[in-house]
């Protein structure tokens, strides 16, 4: 599960390597909570734990570092 740098917080951004084959996302993991974001566009696909508050947090996380995010996605998937 390659983890991508540099994005501040209490967060894990990280993708699955059996997931390539769906559009670009995102997953996001702190302690036992996780979601799911699409990158193109943003929005939240699954959510298991965090509040909706948090899930905003995120997002904003998300637009913030898009391009490096996206970059980690085509790195990875190719």
């Amino acid at each position: 599960m390659p983890t991508v740098k540099n994005i501040p917080g209490p967060y894990r951004f990280f993708f699955y390597s059996f997931d390539c084959n769906e559009p670009k996302h995102i997953h996001i993991k702190r302690e036992n909570m996780v979601c799911k974001f699409w990158l193109d566009p943003v929005s939240l696909s699954e959510n298991f734990g965090f509040t909706p508050t948090e899930l905003n947090r995120i997002q904003k996380l998300i637009y913030t570092n898009i391009e490096s995010l996206i970059s980690a996605w085509h790195e990875h998937c190719g």
